[in-house]
């Protein structure tokens, strides 16, 4: 087993300041991945402060075989799906076909002049995202928001790389279809 961080060391010590630093620290990467997961604001705030309480609990377990953002990665998936699978929310929707990147369906990067109707496509985005099954918005998240590389997900989400691959791919899909869908392609 690897030597401890610092850190960790000073937190089962009993620094509570070290602690804060801590949800400081991961606080960003627990949000992402509870608030794309679960839809409930309530239920949100819950999960994102049992996490850390897991954690906590949970610290002197850490063996330092992976980042420690992905073992509290981890503990934030787990903590979501268990949720989810209490309220009987599906994880997934079989949509399998072909698609293409986020930047496709945002467009390059927008002129000043365009930034109003870049935040009105950010806007659509963000709420065509949160219609995603529950694995597709962790994944988007992941992948776009805390740019994290497949592996990463793999390990945080216990897929393989190719599943995280092929989730992300139709997760994009699923996005173009449901915008396409909705908005004439001059709003895209």
């Amino acid at each position: 087993m690897a030597e401890r961080p610092p850190q960790i060391e000073r937190i089962l010590a009993g620094d509570h300041k070290a602690f804060e630093e801590f949800v400081k620290e991961h606080q960003r990467l627990v949000s992402h991945i509870v608030f794309r997961m679960v839809s409930n604001d309530e239920d949100r705030k819950d999960i994102c402060q049992d996490v850390f309480l897991k954690v906590h609990q949970n610290l002197a377990g850490f063996r330092n075989e992976s980042k420690l953002s992905t073992w509290v990665g981890r503990v934030a998936y787990n903590r979501c799906l268990n949720h989810l699978e209490k309220k009987k929310v599906p994880l997934f929707e079989d949509h399998c076909a072909e698609g293409s990147t986020i930047d496709s369906v945002i467009g390059e990067a927008v002129q000043p002049d365009e930034y109003t109707e870049h935040q009105d496509m950010a806007m659509r985005l963000r709420a065509e995202i949160q219609e995603l099954p529950a694995q597709y918005r962790a994944i988007v998240s992941l992948y776009h928001l805390d740019e994290m590389t497949y592996k990463e997900i793999g390990e945080i989400t216990k897929l393989p790389e190719g599943t995280v691959k092929s989730y992300l791919f139709r997760a994009r899909k699923l996005l173009k279809e449901r915008l396409a869908a909705k908005y004439q392609p001059e709003e895209l």
